[in-house]
């Protein structure tokens, strides 16, 4: 069983996420994709970062949201000593009891309310246990991208209790960074902000941020207006720079919970795999490789009662770095909306008015086409554009001999609802799935 709230322990870990995104005016609403971590009795989490449109925001590069889960129906965590290169490790649960160790010698308690943040700079090795007395599980892990400077940092281990602060209406507990009044004196190599803030039903707050830093508020529990946007539990709502204050505003007759993080926006381009961040392919491979052999580089984790956690296999080709997508280029103008195949990007847009205004993308398996991630601007929502660019997509499909696969949630709906695809159409398999997370994770 594999639920690490500080790791990622999938078979075949991908690079970026596939969820459809929308943008509304200064917010973008970032949706999570349902992952499973670890075998047959896997914890499911709920990731938001990274996704195809959006990679970062500031130097946070990973963010899994899960639970609350009943740990006597799960088995609970056990997550064997594992390897990070790269990054730091924010631990962070709302209820339950993780019992960490690693290669430095750490040996403590992730509790709720209380920060745990390690980090795995040239590398470090950890393990991951819920306690005995755990009943449910519900929490966040979160990484962060260490800057070129300071990649290969020795290994450390903080931990954190941030007092709450009240104000009309919330509670803010805040583990890194400042916000409210209150700071946080965890160390980080590029500035942060980390914190839990809960809302009373139909409450709002205005909170005021450093305008260098770029936002993003991911929802556990409640319809959180960021702005003039609602953000749902799992979503994540993505603020640019530029602003000095944030409005948060409870749309729920119940209490709401939230975690906001922030950072001025991080301009290096990063490769991530399973546990690693680096800057290239051979920086990935090399770290795998001194793993498998047991290197003295992550050190061992004494006290795990069993193996560590063998690497899973590199995907058959390079890996390429990534950064934020940069602003969109204008395609050809068209005077109507036009739906076209780009082979070079492996996706359908649709353009309008000389702009790219949503796309479907897909891979290829044999006589398949996958059809994994749908989205379409906010500008141009609820004008059944969406629909009209999957029905041409799936068109094409069968017009050029291919069998539609619908791992992307909306060609999914689509399909459902227009059954003369249904002759052409193959359901997602476990083993079609780990394809389509290397594939990705190649790009």
């Amino acid at each position: 069983m594999a639920g690490d709230p500080v790791s990622n322990v999938e078979a075949a870990p991908e690079e970026t996420q596939c969820a459809p995104t929308e943008a509304s005016g200064i917010v973008e609403v970032l949706e999570a994709r349902d992952v499973p971590l670890g075998g047959l009795r896997a914890l499911q989490v709920r990731r938001t970062l990274p996704q195809r449109a959006r990679t970062l925001i500031g130097a946070w590069c990973f963010a899994d949201h899960y639970g609350p889960v009943e740990v006597p129906a799960t088995g609970g965590m056990d997550v064997p000593p594992h390897p990070h290169t790269g990054l730091q490790t924010v631990s962070w649960l709302f209820s339950g009891e993780v019992e960490h160790r690693d290669s430095l010698g750490s040996h403590a308690l992730i509790r709720p309310g209380e920060m745990n943040l390690m980090t795995g700079g040239r590398g470090i090795a950890h393990s991951e246990v819920s306690t005995p007395d755990t009943e449910l599980l519900h929490g966040v892990q979160l990484w962060v991208a260490l800057p070129e400077a300071h990649r290969d940092a020795e290994r450390d281990f903080q931990h954190y209790v941030p007092e709450v602060v009240e104000v009309f209406g919330a509670e803010i507990r805040v583990f890194l960074g400042s916000l409210a009044g209150a700071a946080s004196p965890v160390r980080t190599y590029t500035p942060l902000l980390g914190a839990q803030i809960d809302l009373e039903p139909n409450a709002a707050i205005t909170l005021a941020v450093d305008p260098a830093f770029e936002h993003g508020l991911l929802v556990d529990a409640g319809d959180v207006r960021l702005g003039g946007t609602v953000v749902r539990p799992a979503e994540l709502g993505y603020v640019a720079a530029g602003l000095d204050v944030l409005t948060l505003s409870n749309c729920s007759d119940e209490p709401a919970r939230t975690i906001l993080l922030g950072g001025p926006p991080f301009d290096e381009a990063i490769v991530m795999w399973w546990n690693f961040v680096a800057r290239n392919h051979d920086d990935i491979v090399q770290a795998r490789e001194e793993w498998e052999a047991g290197s003295e580089r992550f050190g061992e984790v004494e006290g795990y009662p069993g193996r560590r956690l063998p690497a899973p296999p590199l995907p058959n080709a390079v890996i390429m770095p990534r950064r934020n997508p940069p602003v969109q280029e204008p395609v050809e103008a068209v005077a109507e909306p036009v739906v076209r195949r780009v082979d070079a990007e492996r996706l359908y847009e649709m353009a309008i008015d000389g702009f790219r205004a949503g796309l479907t993308a897909y891979r290829d398996r044999g006589e398949q086409r996958v059809f994994y991630h749908t989205e379409v601007d906010k500008a141009h929502s609820r004008k059944g554009l969406a629909a009209t660019l999957v029905e041409q997509a799936l068109n094409d499909a069968r017009a050029t001999g291919k069998r539609i696969v619908p791992v992307c949630p909306y060609v999914a709906r689509f399909i459902k609802k227009h059954p003369e695809f249904d002759d052409v159409t193959d359901q997602p398999t476990p083993q079609l799935l780990h394809w389509l997370d290397a594939e990705l994770t190649a790009q």
